[in-house]
């Protein structure tokens, strides 16, 4: 089986063939979008690719042409001796990770399918266009408290209407460049709502997500985060192992005869765990007699209200990775049983 390492670059990537004995038997440079070509046309072997933007669409592109695939995760190929004593470039690093493979089998990150690529891409989108507007706002709202003006409260959508009115009432005309930040909010708010659409038709059509979201303070985002980052339920054996991978699990500082427990390890999806971070909080404002969240106020009267937040956020992990797995909706009763309740580890 030969051994096919490609460095990956946005538009030109570096191909280093070596056989089973380690010999190179081809090398060249391929433009990046001629690969899934180049993929097909050769006999079936072993891909070796480093995680990055096109990683995982050269993996797909790969499987389909029947090669085996290791997506190496990009903090381990320094450890393999890419960009050893400073010397660091496209043709080596392709011959150091051919090499490699042929001695070892490398690890490889999880591949995630084309939907869960999209879904990820669906909730990105819109977060971009939600934080285009955030920005926007504050910007204004600097501005108007340079002015000391203050304008009746109001959510994002109507934040420009309701400053043109504010100002209107008292016959003054607003700045051109003010008006200019005001239609850019206009339209990013539409579009917003837009995306809000399409996510929550999306969630509502899929029987996972459409389950997931009965839990407390799960909507379209976090369901949908959840489905996409997780990609295949059968991967985790059981809940501890989906709270660790969201990076809500306390991490450990220790060495020799001293034991430290440090906060959580933040590992993981970033995404994810905001949007879970944020389900508790919806919980514990909307859902204030659940039994999870009575859970969440008595550990906050232990250990403080964010702490409580977060423990409270781990605890909807798993949860949501029991539903998806049993095929189940969100059962009170149940998630008010002991086993559940108790927490594993501290959360600081």
């Amino acid at each position: 089986m030969e051994h096919i390492a490609i460095d990956l670059g946005g538009r030109e990537s570096q191909i280093c063939v070596r056989s089973e004995q380690g010999t190179i038997v081809d090398e060249q440079r391929v433009q990046t979008c001629a690969l899934k070509r180049w993929l097909k046309a050769r006999s079936p072997g072993r891909v070796i690719v480093e995680t990055c933007a096109e990683s995982f669409g050269v993996a797909d592109a790969a499987m389909a042409a029947g090669h085996e695939v290791r997506v190496v995760p990009a903090a381990l190929v320094r450890s393999l001796g890419v960009g050893q004593r400073g010397i660091k470039t496209d043709r080596r690093d392709a011959q150091v990770l051919s090499e490699v493979s042929t001695r070892i089998d490398l690890p490889s990150v999880h591949i995630p399918s084309e939907l869960s690529r999209q879904r990820k891409t669906l909730c990105g989108t819109r977060e971009a266009l939600v934080e285009c507007r955030t920005k926007l706002l504050n910007t204004v709202r600097g501005w108007l408290r340079s002015q000391t003006a203050r304008i009746r409260s109001g959510n994002a959508d109507t934040f420009a209407r309701r400053v043109r009115e504010h100002f209107a009432a008292r016959a003054v005309e607003l700045p051109n460049f003010v008006q200019r930040q005001l239609l850019a909010i206009e339209q990013l708010t539409a579009q917003v709502i837009e995306a809000d659409k399409e996510l929550e038709q999306t969630a509502s059509a899929d029987p996972i997500t459409s389950r997931l979201m009965t839990a407390p303070g799960v909507g379209p985002v976090t369901a949908t985060r959840f489905v996409a980052t997780l990609d295949e339920v059968g991967r985790f054996p059981d809940a501890h192992r989906v709270e660790s991978y969201t990076g809500l699990t306390p991490g450990e500082n220790s060495s020799s005869n001293r034991v430290r427990r440090t906060s959580i390890t933040k590992a993981g999806s970033t995404q994810l765990r905001w949007a879970l971070v944020q389900a508790a909080w919806a919980a514990r404002r909307f859902r204030p007699h659940d039994p999870m969240v009575l859970w969440s106020l008595e550990v906050e009267k232990r250990r403080g209200k964010r702490v409580a937040v977060v423990a409270l956020a781990r605890k909807l992990a798993g949860l949501l990775y029991a539903m998806w797995r049993d095929g189940t909706t969100y059962d009170p009763y149940r998630a008010a049983d002991p086993p559940l309740l108790v927490g594993q580890a501290p959360i600081g």
